[in-house]
């Protein structure tokens, strides 16, 4: 759906749920404040603005992948999404610009990933969604150790994800990484953190110390302001949560109506 405040820019909606928004104009923009918050750790992870090698999993509008084309220059990207009609509607009507260094792959987030190159990426963005929910396949320790295993030793995980109180899903997703990641955040809304609302969270992990001090000024800095967990207050918050092996996972929770639907 075209926005009518912005000439060139769309809205792309799976099932009812906003999924990417794209300005032709301007890919720089990004409109979903989850979008803004994996675009400040990738910039914290590398600071300087240089070229990175970058997995996409979940492409939607390719809204992400747009912004780091023009932001780092040079990077390379490749975009694995399983729903190959989304594909091309967006190839048909929301183009990428030439020598964008951006690659399309049709096909299943972890499929993908366990026949990537280990150590052959510096970023991993993951957002994939079923209409409203994150595949249970891609909740487990096994998918978690296959994101680990892409990365190079010093590179970045990170997932929108979504959940609300008691947070079980959240928790456990927590509890999942910190078995294949020495370092964690979760950045969030304080009002979804508390409690009081269901809603977007992002996960980063990485064998390396992540610097939360500048991904805490960037968040709090946003429209809607972010808190960023990490250490022993993300440690209680995770509390007895445990590892999510693969022949237990779930998908996560479906959201109360209306929490992401528009209109």
């Amino acid at each position: 759906m075209p926005d009518v405040d912005r000439e060139r820019a769309w809205l792309l909606t799976v099932d009812g749920a906003p999924q990417s928004y794209v300005d032709l104009d301007d890919p720089a923009h990004l409109e979903f404040e989850y979008a803004r918050r994996l675009a400040h750790a990738v910039d914290c992870a590398a600071p300087g603005g240089g070229p990175l090698d970058v997995v996409h999993l979940g492409g939607g509008a390719l809204a992400l992948p747009r912004r780091l084309a023009v932001t780092r220059p040079g990077s390379r990207q490749e975009v694995v999404e399983a729903d190959r009609g989304l594909i091309a509607l967006v190839a048909e009507h929301l183009p990428l610009a030439p020598g964008s260094g951006i690659t399309v792959h049709g096909a299943d987030a972890r499929a993908w990933l366990e026949a990537a190159p280990a150590r052959s990426a510096d970023v991993l963005l993951a957002d994939v969604f079923g209409g409203s929910r994150v595949p249970a396949h891609l909740t487990s320790l096994g998918y978690a150790r296959a994101a680990e295993r892409v990365l190079r030793r010093d590179g970045v995980y990170a997932a929108n994800l979504a959940d609300g109180a008691p947070f079980a899903f959240l928790r456990s997703q927590l509890a999942t990484f910190a078995a294949a990641f020495a370092h964690l955040a979760l950045i969030a809304e304080p009002a979804v953190l508390r409690g009081r609302r269901f809603g977007n969270a992002v996960l980063v992990a990485s064998q390396r110390e992540l610097d939360t001090a500048s991904l805490a000024r960037r968040t709090a800095a946003d429209a809607f302001p972010a808190r960023v967990e990490h250490g022993a207050s993300l440690a209680r918050f995770t509390a007895d949560a445990r590892p999510v092996r693969d022949e237990d996972a779930v998908a996560s929770p479906e959201p109360p109506g209306g929490a992401f639907g528009i209109g």
